[in-house]
């Protein structure tokens, strides 16, 4: 069954409680069985679904009235309490959180900081909430009293006399290093 596929029906003329016992049993293995395959895991669920329409129209059937050849079929106890129906419990559980799960982190992960820094442009301002080595910059206006430094990029792998590199996670790429100038009084 990993493989291959296969769906089964069953049609016939039932009193309410074959019926219900006819659909009790296929409903069980479905649960059980209804997995194994890639296509199967997927279409599995639907099939589950579908077949709660025909539930409703079997709980519409009356009850008989007079036997017919036999006695009816003991419907037996509902889906989830047969022990097929508690191994389901399993995939379907999975199912759910992965349901769940998938949307959930998607919104955390794009709700959430993900730890890379702002990038900084050159010929920006910016702030040291840090130190020189550990840095915790944030860009501002440049005639802003908390402007400390203008981002420049760097030339020649080296930095001008009397500027500081700046962490590459800061660049847009996150490896390109930009240089901080100090920002003099005049500069502001």
């Amino acid at each position: 069954m990993v493989v291959i596929m296969r769906s089964l029906r069953r049609q016939g003329v039932l009193c309410r409680p074959c019926a219900l016992a006819t659909f009790r049993d296929m409903q069980a293995n479905t649960l059980v069985a209804g997995w194994w395959g890639p296509l199967s895991a997927v279409i599995t669920p639907f099939v589950l679904l579908i077949n709660l329409g025909a539930l409703s129209r079997i709980k519409k059937l009356p009850e008989p009235v007079a036997y017919g050849p036999r006695p009816p079929l003991d419907p037996g106890r509902p889906v989830f309490r047969r022990p097929q129906g508690m191994l389901a419990l399993i995939p379907l559980g999975l199912l759910s959180l992965l349901l769940l799960a998938v949307p959930l982190l998607l919104i955390v992960g794009a709700v959430s900081d993900s730890g890379r820094p702002q990038p900084l442009t050159a010929g920006s301002c910016v702030h040291n909430d840090g130190t020189v080595t550990d840095q915790d910059l944030s860009a501002v206006p440049c005639d802003s009293s908390a402007a400390q430094y203008r981002v420049l990029y760097q030339s020649d792998d080296e930095c001008g006399p009397g500027d500081y590199l700046a962490d590459p996670g800061y660049s847009a790429d996150g490896v390109t290093v930009l240089c901080l100038r100090p920002l003099d009084a005049a500069d502001k």
